[in-house]
C-alpha cells in the first residue's frame, strides 16, 4: 500500500485526501472557479491548510457531454500551474488528470508525480507508452466509451463484475510493462446509471481483489445530486456521507472538491477505528 512519487513513499495505508484543481471554464461544479494564477494559489493554499495530501490538477473537463479540448489547450491550462505550485512548495505531490499521453509527460517533466487518467489508456495511443516511460504511480479508472457517448444507454449484466474484469485485464497489461504503482478508481458517474453506482458502490470492497489501493471520486456528482432530484451545489451532505461509507469499504484516497469537510469525515472515521486524536 506504498507508491513511490519522485522519490518519496506514501503510505496509503492510512487514507489519503485528494483535492480536485480544476482549471477548466467547464466543470461541472467548480467551473470557471480556478483559471487565473492567484485564485489557483489561493485555493491550493487552502486545500493544504486542511489537509489535502495530493492536489489532482486537470485542465480538460470529463463530465458527460464535456466539449473536446485541443492537446494544446489543455496544455496551456495545467503545465504553468503545475510549474508555479512546484515553485511555491516544492513538497507538494501533484497528479495530473488527463488521458492524453503527452500531458501527463510535460506534467511530470513539470513536477507531477502521478498519471490520473479516466480513459485507461484507451483515449490516447500514446498513454500506454507514457506510463511504461515515466515510471510514475497510474490511476486506472473505469469508463466506457468517450466523456461525450459514455452515458448513451450504458448498460451491464453484473456490473460489479464486468468493472473487475476491467481491472483485471488492464493491471495485466501494465504488469507486463513492469508498472507497478497501480490505484483503481471505479468511475463513479461514468458509463453508469444511478443504478449501476450504487450497486457498485455497495459492493466496492470486492474491486482490485484486495491487492490495489481503491480511490473514490463521488464528489457533489450525479449519483447524489439526481438521486435528491437538485444541484451539485446542494450535494456536499450526500457526498460526506458516501464517503465515510467509502472509507469504511476500504478506499485509500477520496478525491474531493471540499476539502476539510472531507478532512473532518477522515477524523472521524479514525476515532471509530479506535485512534481517537486528543
Amino acid at each position: 500500500m506504498t507508491i513511490n512519487c519522485n522519490g518519496r513513499l506514501i503510505d496509503l495505508s492510512e487514507p489519503k485526501i485528494m483535492a480536485i484543481l480544476n482549471t477548466t471554464p467547464n466543470s461541472f461544479y467548480d467551473g470557471g472557479s480556478h483559471v487565473d494564477m492567484d485564485s489557483i494559489l489561493s485555493k491550493v493554499e487552502e486545500y493544504i491548510k486542511y489537509g489535502a495530501e495530493i492536489i489532482d490538477v486537470g485542465g480538460y473537463s470529463t463530465k458527460p457531454g464535456a466539449e473536446e479540448v485541443s492537446e494544446e489547450e489543455e496544455l496551456q491550462r495545467t503545465i504553468p500551474v503545475i510549474e508555479k505550485l512546484m515553485e511555491k512548495y516544492p513538497q507538494l505531490i501533484l497528479s495530473i488528470d488527463t488521458f492524453r499521453g503527452n500531458v501527463a509527460r510535460a506534467a511530470v517533466k513539470a513536477g507531477a508525480s502521478i498519471i490520473n487518467d479516466v480513459s485507461g489508456f484507451e483515449l490516447d495511443d500514446e498513454m500506454l507508452p507514457a506510463i511504461a516511460e515515466l515510471r510514475v504511480p497510474y490511476i486506472l479508472m473505469h469508463m466506457k466509451g468517450t466523456p461525450q457517448t459514455m452515458q448513451d444507454n450504458p448498460s451491464y449484466e453484473d456490473v460489479t463484475l464486468e468493472v473487475n474484469q476491467y481491472f483485471s485485464e488492464k493491471i495485466a497489461r501494465l504488469r507486463a510493462l513492469k508498472v507497478n504503482d497501480i490505484i483503481l478508481d471505479p468511475g463513479f458517474g461514468f458509463a453508469k446509471t444511478l443504478a449501476h453506482n450504487y450497486e457498485l458502490f455497495s459492493k466496492m470492497e470486492v474491486l482490485g481483489f484486495g491487492q490495489y489501493p481503491l480511490l473514490v471520486g463521488i464528489s457533489r456528482k450525479s449519483m447524489i445530486y439526481k438521486f435528491f432530484r437538485t444541484t451539485p451545489q446542494e450535494a456536499l451532505n450526500g457526498t460526506t456521507a458516501l464517503n465515510m461509507v467509502a472509507l469504511q469499504k476500504g478506499a485509500k484516497i477520496l478525491r474531493v472538491h471540499d476539502v476539510k469537510e472531507a478532512a473532518e469525515t477522515l477524523k472521524i472515521y479514525h476515532a471509530l477505528q479506535g485512534k481517537l486524536e486528543q
